[in-house]
């Protein structure tokens, strides 16, 4: 997930919705996706970069294939407008938000697998919406490159076995195809069933004609809550649960060339409890409780939240969201 497809357009008027749409149409025909599903793709990002121009200012909207499911794009958006009000009016049917009859939220949601949103007055607006088969995933996260940049450093990947999910998070070091490669060869070593302490030393090897890394790998039982974590540098983790936070221990060091020992910690990830994993590309001090409703949220829109309003700009960034098996949807 190193060498990532996903793009990143500002639209800051109408002359960027167009990019947006046939950027769209390309990738969808790259994943293979019916001639329904590009067209019905294409629209969904029409409207929501539209969106964007006519009642926000501006945005940003991003287009990925989903590393989460297979032949799925994923658009995202997001704006730092004056939010909605009222959002599941704006979601139904009939209300148009970008000047057509009936062309509004409620109609993005009948053409996309997945829609969801966060709308915090004064704090603006996020979406995403995913074309193709998908329902919405309990893990998810976005990984971006810096501006300026065409691969991103930081990449992240899940494997499955049983009830058990493995979460990984990789920051390469610095920046570009370089950082790139580093953390590719980190997610080349995924395996299930094995100890995030066992993977990074597995990692730890992979790497070391890299430039290395910083990883963080979180190991859950959603059954039971059950979470085993190890990391290797400046990957932050915290447990969210209600109003409290609990940061997760990593050690120091840099996969691949400087690591005095590998250590894992045991927590546990209550039901309704959420595990937020972030890059140093995105910023500290963060307070989820500033968007009311967000942990109901679908995992990307809330990540997508958090990259937007704490984004450092100064490197890639990447934010994966975890819920427990009961946490509010």
């Amino acid at each position: 997930m190193a060498l990532t497809e996903t793009q990143r357009f500002p639209v800051e008027d109408r002359s960027h919705v167009a990019p947006v749409r046939r950027a769209t149409e390309s990738l969808a025909a790259k994943l293979g996706l019916d001639e329904q599903l590009r067209g019905e793709a294409a629209i969904v990002a029409t409207e929501m970069a539209a969106n964007l121009i006519r009642h926000t200012g501006g945005g940003e909207v991003v287009l990925r294939p989903s590393p989460v499911y297979h032949d799925v794009l994923d658009v995202i958006t997001w704006d730092r407008g004056p939010g909605m009000a009222d959002v599941s009016g704006a979601l139904r049917d009939g209300v148009s938000t970008v000047g057509g009859a009936g062309n509004g939220l409620g109609a993005m949601g009948r053409l996309s697998a997945t829609f969801d949103l966060q709308s915090t007055p004064g704090r603006g607006t996020a979406a995403v919406a995913r074309l193709g088969p998908a329902t919405t995933p309990r893990i998810d996260g976005l990984a971006l490159a810096m501006k300026g940049e065409e691969a991103s450093g930081d990449a992240w990947s899940v494997v499955h076995d049983g009830a058990w999910a493995t979460v990984l998070l990789v920051d390469g070091l610095g920046h570009g195809v370089e950082a790139a490669r580093a953390a590719a060869a980190a997610v080349r070593e995924m395996r299930p069933g094995m100890s995030p302490e066992a993977l990074l030393e597995r990692m730890h090897d992979a790497l070391r004609a890299t430039r290395g890394a910083a990883a963080a790998i979180a190991r859950l039982n959603r059954s039971t809550g059950t979470l085993r974590f190890a990391g290797i540098g400046n990957i932050a983790a915290t447990i969210v649960a209600g109003a409290t936070t609990r940061a997760l221990v990593s050690m120091n060091g840099t996969l691949g060339h400087n690591v005095r020992r590998f250590q894992g910690f045991d927590y546990e990830l209550a039901a309704d409890a959420l595990l937020v994993m972030h890059s140093d590309g995105v910023s500290g001090g963060w307070d989820l409780a500033l968007h009311p409703g967000l942990v109901r949220r679908d995992p990307l829109v809330i990540a997508s939240v958090l990259v937007r309003d704490f984004e450092r700009g100064r490197d890639d960034a990447s934010v994966i969201v975890a819920k427990g098996d009961g946490a509010p949807e």
